[in-house]
C-alpha cells in the first residue's frame, strides 16, 4: 500500500484530482490518499492557505498530488504552488511536451522536455509594496548606489539568479539528456538585457555544458526563443530556462 498526500485545491482541483485518483487506481496499484486541503478555501477559514499539517504529510509521505489552487490576482496570498517549491526546495520543474499519433495540433513529430528552475528568479517572492518602508529604502539604497533614481511610487520586485541553483537544474538537463540518450540542450535568457542576472544564468550554462561534449549546447534569447517554437519547434529537445521564462515557455509549449 502506497500513502500519498492528495491535495484536491479549489476550482477545478476536486475534478482534475478525482479523474486522476481514478486513473492511477486503474493501475491496480494500491494506494491510500492522505487527503489534506489548502487554497482558497482553507485561507477564508483559517487565514492560511497552505497549513503546516500540509507541509508535513508531503514530507511524511514523500510523494504528494495536488489539484490546481486559485492564486489572487494583484492582492491576497502568495501562490501556493511557490511556497510548495520554496519550503520542499523543488527546484527542478519538469514539463514534458509530446505530439501524439490522433491527437489533433498544428506540428507533428515534436518532443520537447522543458526544465524550469523552481526556486529563484522574479518568483522569488522578494517583493515591496507600493510606498511601503521597504519600498522606499530599496529605492533609496538603488540611488545611492547605482546613481539611478527609481519612481518614488513604485513597486519592486527582486531577482535574484545565483550560481548555485543555475548550476543545479542546468546540470538536471544535462543529467537527463544524457540519461535519456537526447542530442541538444538549449539555455534560454536575456543576457543581452539583463547582464548580471540572466548573464549569470547563461554564464553557469555554458560552464556546465563544457562537462558534457556528447551533448550539443546551444542559448537563445528568450523573445526569439518564442519565436522559435511558434514557427519551427520540431528543431529543439530539452529547453532549460530560469523561473518566469520558463513558466511562459511550458504553457506556449502545451
Amino acid at each position: 500500500m502506497y500513502k500519498i498526500t492528495l491535495i484536491p485545491g479549489d476550482g477545478t482541483g476536486p475534478e482534475i484530482t478525482e479523474a486522476t485518483t481514478r486513473v492511477l487506481e486503474a493501475t491496480g496499484v494500491p494506494f491510500e490518499w492522505d487527503i489534506q486541503n489548502a487554497g482558497e478555501d482553507v485561507y477564508n477559514q483559517e487565514g492560511n492557505p497552505l497549513p503546516e499539517r500540509v507541509i508535513a504529510s508531503i514530507k511524511k509521505n514523500k510523494v504528494a498530488i495536488k489539484g490546481p489552487v486559485t492564486t489572487p490576482v494583484g492582492t491576497g496570498f502568495r501562490s501556493v504552488n511557490v511556497t510548495l517549491r520554496q519550503i520542499l526546495d523543488l527546484y527542478s520543474c519538469v514539463r514534458p511536451c509530446k505530439t501524439y499519433k490522433g491527437a489533433k495540433t498544428r506540428y507533428d513529430n515534436i518532443d520537447l522536455v522543458i526544465f524550469r528552475e523552481n526556486t529563484e528568479d522574479l518568483y522569488a517572492g522578494i517583493e515591496y509594496q507600493k510606498d511601503s518602508e521597504g519600498a522606499k529604502a530599496v529605492i533609496d539604497l538603488i540611488a545611492k548606489l547605482s546613481n539611478r533614481a527609481v519612481r518614488r511610487d513604485s513597486g519592486i520586485s527582486i531577482k535574484p539568479i545565483s550560481v548555485f541553483c543555475t548550476e543545479r537544474i542546468v546540470r538536471a538537463a544535462f543529467e537527463y539528456a544524457r540519461k535519456n540518450k537526447r542530442r541538444k540542450v538549449t539555455s534560454v535568457h536575456k543576457a543581452n538585457i539583463m547582464k548580471f542576472s540572466d548573464g549569470l544564468f547563461l554564464e553557469v550554462s555554458r560552464e556546465v555544458a563544457k562537462s558534457y561534449p556528447d551533448i550539443e549546447f546551444e542559448d537563445k534569447i528568450i523573445d526569439n526563443m518564442c519565436m522559435q517554437l511558434v514557427q519551427k519547434p520540431e528543431l529543439y529537445d530539452i529547453l532549460v530556462l530560469p523561473n518566469l521564462y520558463g513558466d511562459i515557455i511550458s504553457d506556449l509549449a502545451a
